[in-house]
């Protein structure tokens, strides 16, 4: 399908555009910020050797790299529509000596997978921005065999994230991302996603909390530069003075989140769980 006309349009237009530049640009930072949560996932997926994986939304590829050297006898793919990172994930399975995965421009909610081919589909944050997230989830249904099994990681809601409040406190954001459209916190309501799982084929939807701090740089300076350009679009509209008394709160809030682990503010994901009947 023609990106223009998909669905997901505007996310394509995103993550080949300003939003994909800062994450290709800050692709190991974004993977150790959520690398507390990671392992999690990985121990939810319950990946085996000769099992055929699909990975959702893969980005610069870590999950998809782990997801293959589990699954050392099986086929491994990758999916994202951000071209940018599908180069960074490529050039990492190559160093990294991995040959059972393989990366592809694609939309997993409108995506032709071949029926009944997956064991697991796995997602690291890839499943929150589909305009329809049923029709997505059945798509993924289908590509899945029965018995086969889904596990996404995806945020809790606003109250149990620091790091998102205090960004937006700072960046004077008066309004939480949405829970019911398409968003960091779209798979945040356990209601929600029994919803569209069930209303999508799957059975055994179970969502199992982890708490874990979000790492942002080993520094203050460090961690400023990054959430820095974070924060450009939403201050793109200041004046320079407003601009200037924003990137000072923020620096003095980063100062206050430093450690000897580096910059880290509190955070909390859902483990979800979920089979093809």
């Amino acid at each position: 399908m023609n990106a223009a006309a998909s669905p997901n349009a505007d996310q394509h237009a995103a993550w080949n555009g300003p939003t994909g530049t800062i994450w290709t640009s800050w692709a190991d930072r974004f993977d150790a910020g959520v690398a507390a949560h990671h392992a999690a996932l990985m121990d939810a997926a319950e990946i085996c050797p000769a099992e055929a994986v699909l990975d959702v939304g893969c980005g610069a590829g870590r999950t998809s790299l782990d997801a293959a050297r589990a699954a050392v006898n099986g086929p491994v793919t990758g999916v994202d529509i951000a071209t940018g990172l599908l180069t960074i994930a490529r050039h990492r399975a190559v160093e990294a000596g991995v040959g059972n995965v393989v990366f592809r421009e694609a939309d997993a909610q409108t995506h032709p997978f071949p029926p009944a081919d997956l064991d697991v589909v796995v997602s690291r944050h890839g499943t929150m921005f589909f305009a329809d997230p049923v029709a997505a989830f059945a798509n993924l249904a289908v590509g899945l065999r029965p018995g086969g099994r889904l596990a996404l990681l995806t945020w809790r809601g606003i109250e149990h994230q620091e790091w998102m409040r205090s960004f937006l406190s700072v960046a004077g954001v008066r309004n939480a991302p949405p829970s019911d459209a398409p968003s960091p916190l779209s798979l945040s309501e356990p209601e929600r996603v029994h919803r569209i799982l069930g209303a999508a084929g799957l059975a055994d939807v179970t969502l199992t909390a982890h708490r874990a701090p979000m790492y942002y740089g080993a520094d203050t300076d460090d961690a400023f530069a990054f959430v820095a350009d974070l924060q450009a679009g939403l201050m793109g509209d200041l004046r320079a003075e407003d601009r200037d008394r924003v990137l000072g709160a923020l620096r003095e809030d980063l100062r206050a989140h430093e450690g000897p682990d580096g910059v880290t503010y509190d955070s909390a994901c859902w483990i979800v769980r979920a089979r093809r009947p």
